[in-house]
């Protein structure tokens, strides 16, 4: 159902429509239909200019929209797996043109958020703003002891804006998906929902100020990402406080190459960059376009604007790495098996179909020159692939993937011959070895010693409970097939290992006992030899320990 304000806006949006020449837009919706022949008898149509490319026309109504549906459109340029090429070429080039609001308001903000006058809490404050864009705008400004430092301020009223806008986006999407006929396929709905979860995280200033205070020490003395620092005791929902930063926008090459900078290291650091945010930190920057990042003079780059930030299940870290280096090796087979033991598509789907629809893709990108594949648009190709055999929509590796997309285009923009597979292979094979190899092993074995310490003075307590159990009848085991299955895998590959021996030592010495004994004897067996077994399995982790240590 629509509401009158609702009928109101939706009025004013067919206005811009028909002005951008989007009238079939208009005309296909089920109220506007019947009437659809009457566009034949207009002279305006007859008579009406060539308005420019479909795509252009879209980008155009966005922008005359308003700020909300800027920026809707420009996440819906990273879902290059629903849209056309040409679409998503287009949106992408929607950038904030949002007018500022007053920097008295913004100071009326700024100290209804303090409780205090400006000047109790800062030396100076720039009314004019820095920046403004659809959500917030930034002020320059001085803290008491000197310090340079910026003031995001949230838009007065921006949150009722964006609910009214999101609640009318989300009844456009349905009547999309009801009566045009590309809507199912690209499910509307779907999209309008991330981007509603999307635009809320980013009124949470104190959301931001938390990615960043992450990322910065994920970071900290790196010489190859700066992040500058919040001003905690300052941070509030919709005011957030700022070390303010001194660099060369990225996209200034002239400029970066005016100051010595090597291209070829910014190119080749900027994937660097992203790969370490990814597997080694697990929290990855998701907005990083060129107005987010910065140059030093020597080469560093600096990030700002932590609204959106991504992250990724082990599992998924794992199968994406191992999927990349498939990918990169041609065993299209292996690639179709992981899509399957991932869950990223149904456990009903035949790999031997699958991979020959990924070899179909894959192979023609392949005979070019490795410099000129897209890493970002294979990955693209892939999800594209993947959808065909019902791949559920991954959130995460569709941020993930629009990352990437940004992060390419920004190093090739640095330097074109950059050779992105090249660059990536290296560090994937290295964390791939880090998470499977024998130095993996040792590691996660060392980690969950503290843990098992902590449970054996537990273990000749248990074991009396089992024999006691076991003499009253109590003792009922149940084994299911999945967990043996499990079991058995497990045991296969910790068999493989130098180390399996050594690590069953102290895990097992229960297991061992009734193996040993047997049910009947172990009934009977003094509480001495319970508390021996346990002593033993402490000694043996005592061993154990030395052993990770001389091993690390």
């Amino acid at each position: 159902m629509i509401r009158p304000a609702q009928a109101l806006r939706l009025i004013h949006i067919n206005l811009v429509l028909l002005r951008h020449g989007l009238d079939e837009v208009v005309l296909a919706t089920h109220l506007f239909r019947p009437l659809r022949f009457l566009i034949y008898l207009s002279p305006w149509y007859w008579l009406r200019r060539d308005r420019g490319p479909y795509p252009a026309r879209i980008r155009r109504t966005l922008e005359d929209l308003g700020p909300i549906f800027v920026k809707f459109g420009q996440i819906l340029s990273t879902r290059r797996d629903l849209l056309p090429d040409d679409l998503a070429d287009e949106l992408a080039k929607l950038q904030d043109r949002v007018p500022p609001f007053s920097g008295a308001e913004a100071r009326r903000i700024i100290e209804k958020a303090f409780g205090h006058p400006i000047e109790d809490v800062l030396d100076a404050f720039e009314e004019k703003p820095l920046a403004s864009a659809s959500i917030a705008q930034v002020h320059t400004a001085t803290l008491k002891d000197g310090r340079q430092v910026v003031v995001k301020v949230l838009r007065p009223g921006i949150e009722k804006i964006i609910r009214r806008d999101v609640d009318l986006l989300f009844t456009i999407a349905r009547l999309a998906e009801k009566y045009w006929k590309e809507g199912r396929r690209l499910r509307p709905v779907e999209v309008i929902e991330e981007y509603e979860k999307t635009i809320f995280d980013e009124l949470d200033l104190m959301r931001e100020a938390a990615n960043a205070s992450q990322l910065r020490r994920n970071f900290l003395n790196s010489e190859e990402l700066y992040v500058p620092e919040i001003y905690w005791d300052l941070a509030r929902q919709n005011v957030l406080v700022i070390e303010r930063i001194s660099g060369t926008p990225v996209g200034d090459v002239e400029a970066l190459r005016a100051q010595g900078i090597s291209m070829q290291l910014l190119g080749e650091r900027g994937v660097e960059i992203f790969f370490t945010q990814v597997f080694k930190y697990n929290f990855f920057h998701a907005d990083m376009h060129p107005g987010n990042i910065f140059v030093e003079p020597n080469g560093r780059y600096i990030a700002v604007d932590f609204g959106i930030m991504g992250t990724l299940t082990e599992g998924d870290k794992r199968y994406l790495a191992e999927n990349l280096l498939a990918f990169f090796n041609r065993d299209y087979k292996r690639v179709a098996e992981l899509h399957v033991q991932s869950g990223w598509v149904p456990k009903t789907t035949r790999v031997e179909e699958f991979e020959a629809a990924i070899r179909t893709v894959s192979e023609p990108i392949f005979e070019r020159p490795l410099s000129e594949i897209s890493f970002g648009h294979f990955l693209l190709r892939l999800f594209q692939t993947a959808r065909r055999f019902d791949m559920e929509v991954q959130p995460q590796l569709v941020l993930l993937q629009k990352t990437l997309l940004n992060i390419e285009g920004l190093g090739r923009m640095l330097y074109p011959e950059l050779d992105l597979w090249t660059t990536a292979k290296p560090f994937l094979e290295r964390w791939m070895s880090e998470q499977i190899g024998r130095r993996a092993f040792v590691r996660k074995l060392r980690d969950s010693l503290p843990e098992l310490a902590e449970h054996l003075p537990e273990l000749p307590l248990r074991l009396n409970k089992i024999i006691d159990d076991t003499a009253a009848g109590r003792l009922s085991l149940q084994w299911q097939s999945e967990e043996l299955s499990q079991l058995r895998l497990e045991m296969q590959q910790q068999h493989r290992s130098s180390v399996s021996t050594m690590s069953g030592s102290a895990m097992l010495v229960s297991g061992s006992l009734l193996l040993v004994f047997g049910p009947g004897m172990i009934a009977s067996a003094p509480l001495s030899l319970m508390i021996g077994a346990g002593l033993s399995g402490g000694g043996a982790l005592l061993l154990l320990r030395a052993w990770l240590h001389s091993h690390d």
